[in-house]
């Protein structure tokens, strides 16, 4: 017990505060000298973060790349681009004409409160199916995010259009439509008001299933985007099929000096299409007093941009026609008249005025073409961007 208990007396004696601070000190510079050591050996030898990046760095380069963007002319940008998914969207509702265009015509917010680049709104008035459908795909090929496409095709038409069309979902709730009769002006606004909708669309182009575009979808869309007018042909024509439509009974709301005929096919800013779907008071005269031989579609709407709206209006259309050979309706195209001399007169062929100075460039769209012109329309129009 002796060897033992000597052994073990050194670390038996009392702890006194001398031996406290001593090891307190000691242990403080330890983990201080600890840590400067590590902050100097992780700058010193970064070699473990090299490899981790290095490593990161070969993982990435064996996945696929990343493609660019698609380059754009003009005013696009490739982020504005929207899936198919959107794209096919349906646009059909349970609104009624009259709640359509109460909708339409509060819709006064302008493309500054709306999202995203201004929108041509493209307004199909159909039978049924768009024979042309092929070229217009071609078209609007590349270009989603800057056009909204509307379909008014008879309601009983049912024929299905494929997921990857840009018409997919693009028809409009309808009711049918009779040459020369009220219903015509009736379909326009419908798909007018359908348009108004959406606020980004800020110009509103009515298309047959008969027409083509005469230029890629960029010249056209840069030619109505910066336009400062309205695309409406109208004028007084004193003749029988003019003023002689006109009935002494829409007086004194509509005055014979206010009558005026044109062209149907009309292409108009947002501004003066919430004037014509806001419409009631000339729109039930039209309906009550414009009956055959008059043809509320070729009076209505340039009657009433006459009256009130001239100072928006070009006093153009946009649409070639040829009227040449007289009659009720103009020459319709087959095959053998579709030529590279044809189109260049229809793109270049007149002269008229464009925010305030002259140009050749007139016409942006063109009309009456056969079904059977669609292939060697497609081996011509080529619409490159």
């Amino acid at each position: 017990m002796g060897a033992i208990d000597k052994h073990v007396q050194p670390f038996s004696r009392p702890f006194t505060m001398r031996d406290l601070v001593s090891h307190a000190l000691t242990f403080l510079i330890g983990l201080s000298l600890g840590f400067l050591i590590s902050l100097q050996l992780n700058s010193s030898f970064p070699g473990p973060l090299v490899v981790f990046q290095a490593a990161s760095n070969l993982v990435s380069s064996t996945s696929p790349p990343v493609p660019p963007p698609s380059p754009r002319n003009g005013t696009f940008n490739s982020s504005t681009s929207i899936s198919l998914k959107e794209e096919c969207q349906s646009v059909m509702h349970n609104m009624s004409d009259q709640e359509l265009l109460l909708a339409a015509s509060s819709r006064v917010p302008r493309l500054q409160e709306s999202s995203g680049h201004p929108k041509i709104a493209f307004m199909f008035l159909t039978r049924g199916p768009l024979p042309l459908g092929p070229l217009w795909e071609k078209f609007f090929e590349g270009h989603q995010g800057f056009y909204t496409i509307y379909v008014h095709s008879h309601p009983h038409y049912n024929r299905t259009v494929p997921q990857t069309s840009v018409f997919c979902g693009r028809r409009i709730p309808s009711q049918p439509v009779y040459w020369g009769t009220a219903t015509m002006i009736d379909a326009e606004r419908r798909l007018l008001a359908n348009a108004l909708l959406d606020p980004s669309n800020q110009r509103f182009v009515l298309l047959s299933d008969s027409c083509i575009p005469l230029f890629n979808f960029t010249t056209i869309y840069d030619y109505l985007i910066t336009s400062n007018l309205s695309f409406l042909g109208l004028y007084d024509d004193p003749r029988k099929v003019g003023r002689g439509r006109y009935n002494p009974q829409m007086s004194p709301m509509i005055n014979i000096t206010n009558w005026r005929k044109g062209s149907q096919w009309f292409e108009m800013h947002r501004e003066m299409a919430l004037h014509v779907v806001s419409d009631q008071t000339y729109y039930s005269v039209f309906k009550q007093y414009c009956q055959r031989p008059c043809y509320n579609d070729e009076h209505y709407i340039p009657t009433l941009v006459n009256m009130f709206y001239v100072e928006l209006n070009s006093n153009r259309s946009i649409t070639w026609i040829d009227w040449s050979r007289g009659g009720p309706h103009p020459r319709k195209h087959g095959p053998a008249d579709i030529n590279h001399e044809l189109l260049n007169k229809m793109r270049y062929g007149s002269e008229c005025i464009y925010n305030g100075n002259t140009t050749s460039m007139c016409f942006l769209f063109a009309r009456k073409f056969s079904p059977s012109t669609l292939k060697p329309l497609l081996s011509l129009l080529h619409f490159h961007s």
